[in-house]
């Protein structure tokens, strides 16, 4: 099979990369094609990795026909562009206009619902397309579907994600994932679901702490914009169950939510709009991006040894079998060799095994999200091969 990567040297990619070349795979893969601007970047990934298959391709993101060249005659299309960077629906257009299978990361929601209106579009094509397949989204939906699976009936599915640090602190501020990305989440409104509807909250409302195991403890949870709570509330087999209630909080690390806030409170939240500066316009998220990673390279010695600890957890509440219950499945990621040439081991696996679990079955034409396409039992067992640890708890009320 061949894989066309696209944005296949970007730390995303890179991660989805290693793990196709890696002895997890499920599927025969012939070709891995690494689509990207930046040459330098895909010679020293092809170089590191020194796998056969891996073929080079120049992506000019902006242009149609460099789009459908680096699609064409593949067997599925994963969409590694970060979405902000406002290509996703030419890519996605182009997968399928050259009938190939698609599948992406996702971006806080940002095309969800126009690209989930191509439905019939894809299946009328016979191209099946999985939006939102990393960790948050993607991974996060199908652990909503394997709490939904245990419910009759559906009052709330309250989806949370957690990050912790472990080991000195920080004097450096590194960003989880883009800059842009984490100041989306903290400044922008975001779409949840309550009352049997979906309702814009304010950036940063919704505030709630959870007590969690160490090295999390109590985490203090907000909203942010993401794509989970646009498809699951409405998926078939949650919306029909009755569920009235559906939201996604975020909560990183302590002193790195401060740092956030902070830039928000700064103004950096409108990170596209132009200021001037000396005659000079810029945007505010070219000047953060600049600053950041000039300060992360002069100070690289100053960065300490960390552990990064991540949490994703499901919790529902309603019926089974007439007795009122509470379900909670979760992913806990802990530090493990295995993820040490991964930049997000968690988003990249799960873009991995998204694609292979598309390429290993009968495809679904259409557009999809993840909850309403993966099987939950065989995703589960690719996340346990790669270490993630998987819980599954129910008790009465």
């Amino acid at each position: 099979m061949i894989i066309s990567l696209l944005g296949g040297a970007g730390l995303m990619g890179a991660g989805i990369v290693r793990d196709l070349v890696s002895d997890r795979t499920i599927i025969d893969i012939s070709a891995i094609r690494i689509c990207d601007a930046d040459r330098v970047r895909m010679t020293e990934l092809a170089t590191e990795l020194a796998d056969r298959r891996i073929q080079l391709v120049e992506l000019n993101a902006s242009d149609e026909g460099s789009l459908r060249c680096a699609v064409s005659g593949a067997d599925i299309c994963i969409n590694c562009v970060p979405t902000l960077l406002g290509f996703q629906m030419a890519i996605f257009e182009a997968a399928l206009k050259e009938k190939v299978a698609y599948v992406d990361l996702g971006g806080l929601g940002t095309y969800t619902v126009k690209q989930l209106a191509e439905h019939e579009r894809f299946k009328a094509a016979g191209v099946t397309a999985v939006i939102g397949a990393g960790a948050d989204p993607g991974m996060s939906n199908v652990i909503c579907r394997a709490v939904a699976d245990e419910l009759d009936e559906i009052d709330a599915i309250n989806l949370y994600w957690a990050a912790e640090l472990v080991g000195d602190e920080n004097p450096i501020l590194v960003p989880p994932y883009s800059v842009s990305t984490v100041l989306a989440e903290y400044a922008h409104p975001s779409t949840q679901f309550y009352d049997g509807k979906h309702v814009t909250c304010p950036p940063m409302s919704g505030r709630e702490y959870l007590d969690l195991p160490e090295p999390w403890g109590r985490c203090e949870f907000m909203h942010s914009p993401h794509s989970e709570q646009l498809t699951v509330p409405l998926a078939e087999g949650i919306k029909d169950k009755g569920i009235q209630e559906f939201s996604w909080k975020l909560h990183l690390p302590h002193r790195e939510h401060e740092a956030w806030v902070g830039l928000v409170k700064a103004g950096f939240g409108d990170f596209d709009e132009p200021v001037e500066v000396n005659g000079v316009h810029v945007r505010p998220l070219d000047v953060l991006n600049k600053v950041i990673n000039r300060n992360i390279k002069k100070n690289a010695q100053r960065l300490p040894e960390q552990e990064s600890h991540e949490i994703h957890l499901a919790v529902g509440r309603g019926r089974k079998n007439g007795q009122a219950v509470r379900v909670t499945v979760e992913v806990v990621v802990r530090p493990d060799e295995m993820y040490a040439p991964y930049v997000d081991a968690c988003t990249s696996m799960n873009g991995s095994i998204a694609a292979q679990l598309i390429l290993a079955n009968t495809r679904k034409p259409g557009v999809w999200a993840p909850e309403s396409y993966f099987d939950v039992k065989a995703y589960f067992a690719e996340l346990r091969k790669r270490k993630f640890i998987v819980n599954k708890a129910s008790e009465a009320l």
